[in-house]
């Protein structure tokens, strides 16, 4: 999920308006257990619970299951907010046990990267584990968590044991924002171990979805999450690559792009910035752990990942080259980071996989004093990633360049000339969205004006 707004027209008001019409709990709906309450498990157990199902929220930090318990949310996500208040109590329990025996069990736990870029499988393995002791004859497994391809053959079936459990992965493909609604809109892949198991999967869904494609197996389905988040990561990748490319002829990579794309009946090139969250910047890696290195690399997938990876360091090397050309030394200079979050649009307050972070540790040592802002992550997250959190009018006015993150829609509407009427001179705006592009106040006298790849002449 990048920092990217996305196309496409949203439907948060539909996901809305069926949050109204909950809570019909009724003892011949099958009885689901949703195991772990994050972005995947929080947004499923939300659509279920609207579509009246009997859902469990499984989650072991105490902390989030208690805070979902009094009915409050620990995470931004339209709607959900709404699912929560009318159907937890209702038809919607969250605790760190299993109340019952699930018809449906659906895994949606993390697999976050080891240090080494192997994923880490102990929740999933947890998870499988107790649910062999859980679940009823005859019940379905759904792993949706994201795993190497393989993984829920190898590692999840032999963990149920030998009872007669059926057992489907079905990936989760929604964009944080608006996830309810893609919830709903979005095909749902299927692969299954065997045709009851189908059956089964396909028939849980059908009432969420508005179709449901089946691929030939399990390892088919775990292919399919991994090689479309991988393939927005590498066309990402290529915008970047054309910012990098234009800036060595001092070329505004936009003009490039926005030519290159007018009435041309090929993919559009997509626009350069950073590629983040939980996801994009994760999902490369298990799939490179899916495959024996001396028989299968994805090289492009390989370097698409390395140059994304490497665009907050180019961000920071560039902003420092500017300040120094503008005649100011950076070990002198505060600079304002505007937007922690991984993206801006759809709104989210999610830091994982955010550029923010390397961004300000490839300044830290060079600058005077680094300060933070953002309209949805809390302060106290702010300031974890090694920033002072202010308020903006503030931090403009103590700063000698701000930085632009992510293109929340309240910096596109800031005003421009109250703020930069109370900056020191010289200063630089770097807006890495190029959110202010056209603006007159970007070009006023002392103002040095850039984006990734650019720099206003």
């Amino acid at each position: 999920m990048r920092a990217k707004e996305s196309r496409g027209e949203s439907r948060e008001g539909s996901a809305g308006r069926a949050v109204s019409s909950t809570a019909r709990a009724c003892e011949d709906i099958p009885a689901v257990a949703v195991v772990g309450m994050g972005y995947v498990g929080l947004t499923l157990a939300s659509v279920l619970a609207m579509r009246g199902y009997r859902v469990h929220g499984v989650e072991k930090n105490p902390h989030v299951a208690g805070t979902l318990r009094r009915r409050e949310v620990h995470l931004v996500e339209p709607g959900v907010r709404e699912a929560v208040r009318d159907c937890v109590g209702v038809n919607w329990t969250v605790g760190g046990e299993y109340t019952f025996a699930p018809d449906v069990a659906v895994i949606c736990v993390s697999t976050p990267l080891r240090a080494d870029g192997v994923p880490n499988l102990s929740n999933l393995k947890e998870a499988a584990g107790v649910l062999a002791g859980r679940m009823r004859e005859g019940g379905l497994v759904v792993v949706r968590s994201t795993v190497p391809i393989g993984t829920t053959r190898r590692v999840v079936r032999p963990l149920l044991g030998d009872r007669r459990v059926r057992l489907a992965f079905c990936p989760e493909r929604t964009i944080q924002g608006r996830a309810l609604c893609e919830l709903m809109d979005l095909p749902q892949v299927i692969g299954a171990l065997d045709e009851d198991s189908y059956e089964m999967a396909a028939t849980f869904f059908a009432p969420l979805t508005r179709r449901v494609v089946r691929v030939s197996s399990l390892e088919a389905a775990e292919m399919v999450k991994l090689v479309n988040n991988c393939h927005t990561d590498v066309i990402y990748s290529f915008g970047n690559e054309v910012a990098l490319m234009a800036k060595e002829f001092e070329l505004d990579p936009l003009e490039v792009i926005e030519a290159a794309n007018v009435d041309y009946p090929r993919p559009d090139l997509a626009r350069p910035g950073f590629v983040g969250g939980a996801c994009l910047s994760k999902d490369p890696y298990i799939l490179f752990s899916s495959f024996d290195p001396k028989h299968c690399t994805p090289r492009l997938i390989r370097a698409a990942r390395e140059l994304n990876e490497r665009m907050p360091g180019e961000v920071a090397k560039h902003l420092l080259e500017l300040l120094r050309r503008s005649g100011k030394r950076p070990a002198d200079a505060r600079i304002l980071v505007c937007g922690f979050a991984f993206k801006g649009v759809p709104e989210t307050d999610d830091v994982r996989g955010t550029p923010a972070i390397p961004f300000v540790r490839a300044l830290s040592s060079s600058c005077l004093e680094i300060l933070g802002h953002d309209y949805v992550v809390r302060d106290e997250i702010v300031s974890s990633c090694g920033v002072r959190s202010v308020a903006l009018e503030e931090g403009f006015r103590l700063s000698d360049a701000v930085v632009f993150l992510n293109n929340h829609v309240r910096y596109a509407a800031l005003d421009l000339s109250s703020l930069l009427a109370s900056v020191p001179r010289p200063f630089v705006l770097y807006d890495c969205w190029r959110i202010f592009r056209g603006r007159p106040e970007v070009r006023g006298e002392g103002i040095r004006y850039a984006g990734i790849g650019f720099e206003a002449s």
